[in-house]
């Protein structure tokens, strides 16, 4: 029996086998010694971590998992923004380029900055490869996008320029009501504790607190 899920998308990236551990018995854990990779675990805030940090395991993140139910949404409106589903690929990944500073891989000090920033690429590659992201218009140029999986909210990018001017909450309600119109009752997200910026504007908008995870890397072997 093997407690180990492979994940792909990211072993691409390190060039070393990637596993998600699915249980933190004693048996689990032996097998993260065995097999060279690198490993994600995510448990409860309250399990007692003392049997995986014995084998290696070491804290990077927090999530939060806020939810919004369709009728809690609360829409800010701001002239000139709209959602485009037509949109130059380039321009979506140059903003993509300069969004991502809380992920979790970033806060790994086994994952070279550059080895993550590569992973949340390819991410937002394969969003827009699967139609999964919506771009963030301002009049006629592309401010931000926004992207989303089924029920989820997967990712959110806003241009530097655009910024600092009252504009997330207005783009991030706008694109969480085309999602709803999906025909979903209700929408989640996943937020690294350590983003304080996206937890205000989710919580702004109507999404509230149904649980926390925290996650912990072990890499046995070496990233290349």
């Amino acid at each position: 029996m093997t407690y180990l899920r492979e994940t792909p998308w990211d072993k691409r990236n390190f060039n070393i086998n990637t596993y998600e551990l699915m249980s933190t018995n004693e048996e689990a854990l032996r097998e993260t010694d065995e097999n060279k990779g690198h490993y994600t675990l995510k448990v409860g805030p309250l399990e007692n971590p003392e049997p995986f940090l014995r084998h290696g395991f070491y804290y990077v993140d927090t999530l939060i998992e806020p939810v919004c139910k369709k009728e809690n949404l609360t829409l800010f409106e701001k002239e000139e923004l709209s959602l485009s589903r037509t949109y130059d690929r380039d321009a979506i990944l140059a903003i993509a380029e300069e969004a991502f500073v809380h992920g979790r891989f970033h806060r790994d000090f086994n994952i070279p900055d550059s080895l993550a920033d590569k992973r949340y690429m390819n991410w937002v590659n394969d969003l827009l490869d699967a139609g999964k992201i919506i771009a963030l218009k301002y009049g006629d140029d592309t401010a931000g996008f926004y992207g989303f999986d089924n029920d989820k909210v997967l990712l959110l990018g806003i241009r530097e320029e655009y910024r600092s001017r009252g504009l997330a909450k207005a783009y991030t309600s706008l694109a969480c009501q085309d999602q709803f119109q999906a025909g979903y009752d209700e929408l989640k997200t996943s937020i690294s504790a350590a983003n304080v910026a996206s937890l205000n504007l989710f919580y702004a908008l109507g999404f509230r607190l149904r649980n926390t995870i925290d996650v912990y890397h072990k890499l046995n072997g070496e990233v290349l």
